[in-house]
């Protein structure tokens, strides 16, 4: 049966009704999510005329309920009610059918050489990309005139393909869709009984599938776009764009309108039609945007819709989020769920730091304009920033006497994100310098530059070196060169500091994240007016750029193996993953300088696709153990003997601990191996002392 790779990367799925009133009622926004469970029914128009049944039994008219805006679907039923609600309940029991009645909410959004450096170079023959057939036949914003969605060399769309496309603004189904774009639908209704209209005016925005922001088109074309030849951003990067399923066919859902907001309501309703719509693989780069909200339950819409689509076997990936590097700040952490932390590759963008002395100092950016001549560096200590909260961001401001024409050494904590307030780097080009050079105390390699600005980005040691070299020099000048691409040796992968750790606030003997992959100055096509877009591609970061990643991968995994479940494919790509960088050399972990990264910054490693298309054998393993500082663990058995017939076998760990105190958390690792194979499991541990007290 051939797979079919549903993507969408700003997503999914339901049914809305919205505006039942009745009149005694004040009319205003209040939008709940009623569940119904697993819906009974495949045909669309049996599950409707059910829905209008139950409407008219609570609100008394059959001919009320048939004006509904919504219609379609199937476990969920969405609407803008107070009296709905009371009308639910019966003396304190749900409505008849009815499991749960929950409130909207919204969630936030969060190439070239990324997948030679996971190992699936499209010029090697042995490998997952080719095994695979580079993922043909499985189904996964979007701005299709994009060349990484062409659909040349493609066959027929799958014929159980069940979805279509959608009309709208600037958005025509039957030109804009293609063999490669299958699918294209988008769910709004959520979003505006929250917000109200989109203003389509002042913001860049379309009542349709196509992708206003690229945040979907760079996402889409990540997991499965179409080979792309001679693409780089303004030099840098230079190569062939591709998706790791480059063959696979693309059902996009738009849910996430202006400012990257996603209601719950219209996630749902996209869930549901990607269920029904026949997809294989569905991949989410959003998240709350709130760090905490780790909930699994059915007020989290994305946790709530994957548990149906696992069920019916789709593998559900998403974003770890974007609020690292502090603990507990993963989100996505449903179980059934895939989550994606972020990393770096072995390519890097450098720019040189020349100083008046002849010292040069490599800073990473992404700096594409001229050279600066010899400029004059200056270190405004009197307005040193510290910006930890939006007061002091917005607040942020420099005497532009100072600044004027000059060179800029900036000193920050973290810089922030785009969240209307301005950002210092954007103070600073505002008040006439001409460069800055940021020095990060928690290093980071995401690019927080503005790409037209003489920009570099330095860690606190190189940072308190240049300081000194103004402090020690009459006339300090330092010139800033173009970026450069890096490429191999000595660059290893590491764990960007956005990327949010584990472990899970609300469970964490539930390893969370999962799994890491690239994130950081990703090269994929994006909307061709975004500002420093080149020929319709851009480098982002992000572990929204991570999550395709992954999602690619698990289409390839479909394409070759059809009979393997969700949990299969995910127990596949957390046991095989590289412990290490590809390289060999250990992946540290941002914003902890010098720490080896952990589980819980990720999971079971970098996704190792290879390893994870053949992750056993039919012959016997043993159990090889890594025990965590101060703990015991034992397994039983030792050796587990696979027969033709026996292709499942439970084993037990049992694990104690010499420790006499609470703990934190210690790390290790079981691992199968056949001598030739290997499935390593991380193990976190900590221990509590359960004692008497007060005695």
């Amino acid at each position: 049966m051939e797979p079919v790779f549903a993507l969408v990367s700003t997503v999914f799925v339901v049914i809305i009704m919205q505006s039942l009133m009745l009149t005694n009622v004040e009319a205003k926004s209040n939008v709940h999510i009623v569940y119904l469970g697993e819906r009974q029914h495949d045909d669309p128009k049996v599950v409707t005329d059910s829905h209008h049944e139950m409407l008219a039994t609570i609100i008394g008219s059959k001919e009320e309920a048939s004006k509904s805006n919504g219609v379609q679907l199937q476990t969920w039923l969405f609407w803008d009610s107070q009296l709905s609600l009371q009308n639910l309940k019966h003396k304190g029991y749900l409505f008849p059918g009815v499991v749960r009645v929950i409130p909207n909410s919204i969630f936030k959004v969060q190439t070239t050489r990324s997948w030679d450096f996971l190992g699936l170079s499209s010029r090697s023959p042995s490998n997952l990309l080719h095994n695979s057939n580079m993922g043909e036949g499985v189904i996964i914003g979007i701005w299709p005139e994009s060349k990484a969605f062409s659909d040349e060399g493609l066959g027929p769309i799958p014929s159980r393909w069940k979805g279509t496309c959608e009309s709208g603004d600037q958005f025509n189904a039957t030109t804009d869709c293609n063999r490669k774009i299958i699918g294209a639908r988008w769910f709004v209704d959520g979003y505006l009984a929250e917000n109200g209209q989109l203003n389509t005016t002042d913001n860049e925005e379309y009542y349709s599938p196509r992708d206003a922001n690229g945040h979907g088109s760079h996402t889409s074309s990540t997991a499965a776009g179409s080979f792309v030849p001679n693409v780089s951003f303004k030099g840098l990067g230079y190569g062939t764009v591709r998706g790791g399923a480059p063959l696979a066919r693309l059902a996009m859902y738009k849910v996430c309108w202006q400012g990257g907001q996603c209601a719950s309501a219209d996630i749902l309703k996209a869930f549901d039609e990607a269920i029904y719509d026949g997809v294989d693989v569905i991949s989410i780069s959003i998240a709350s945007g709130m760090p905490g909200f780790a909930e699994v339950d059915e007020r989290n819409g994305i946790a709530t819709g994957s548990f149906h689509a696992v069920a019916k076997g789709i593998t559900v990936v998403c974003a770890a989020s974007n609020d690292g590097p502090a603990a507990q700040t993963v989100q996505n952490t449903a179980p059934w769920i895939v989550t994606v932390a972020a990393s770096s590759t072995d390519r890097a963008f450098f720019t040189h730091i020349t100083l008046g002395n002849n010292r040069t100092i490599l800073g990473r950016s992404i700096f594409t304009g001229k050279e600066t001549a010899f400029t004059e560096i200056v270190y405004p200590e009197a307005t040193e920033l510290n910006p930890t909260s939006a007061v002091e961001i917005k607040d942020a401001s420099f005497n532009a006497t100072m600044v004027a024409g000059k060179v800029v050494l900036l000193y920050v904590s973290t810089i922030p994100r785009y969240t209307g307030t301005k950002n210092p780097i954007v103070v600073l080009q505002e008040s006439g310098a001409v460069g800055v050079i940021i020095v990060r105390t928690q290093f980071d390699i995401s690019i927080s530059c503005y790409k037209d600005l003489a920009c570099a980005i330095v860690d606190l040691e190189v940072g308190n070196q240049i300081l000194m070299y103004i402090r020690s020099t009459r006339s300090p000048v330092v010139k800033l060169s173009p970026s450069k691409t890096f490429v191999g040796k000595p660059l290893s992968a590491k764990v960007a500091i956005f990327s949010s750790r584990g472990p899970s606030s609300i469970s964490p003997a539930i390893l969370k994240p999962d799994i890491a992959a690239p994130g950081v100055n990703i090269l994929a096509a994006v909307a061709p007016h975004d500002r420093f877009n080149d020929n319709g591609f851009d480098v982002l970061s992000g572990t929204s750029m991570a999550t395709p990643h992954v999602a690619g991968i698990v289409a390839l995994l479909k394409a070759s193996h059809h009979d393997w479940s969700p949990a299969a494919i995910k127990s596949a790509l957390v046991t095989t993953a590289w412990k290490n960088s590809p390289s060999g050399s250990p992946t540290f972990a941002e914003g902890y300088p010098h720490n080896i990264a952990n589980p819980f910054d990720i999971g079971g490693g970098i996704v190792n696709p290879n390893e994870a298309a053949d992750p056993a054998s039919d012959c016997n393993y043993r159990a090889v153990i890594e025990p965590p500082f101060g703990i015991k663990v034992s397994v039983t058995p030792q050796v587990l003997y696979f027969k033709t017939t026996e292709k499942k076998i439970s084993y037990q760990v049992t694990v104690s601990t010499s420790h006499k105190v609470n703990t934190g958390f210690y790390f290790g690792s079981l691992t199968w191996t056949d001598g030739v194979r290997a499935v390593r499991i991380p193990l976190s541990v900590r221990t509590q002392i359960l004692a008497p007290y007060g005695r």
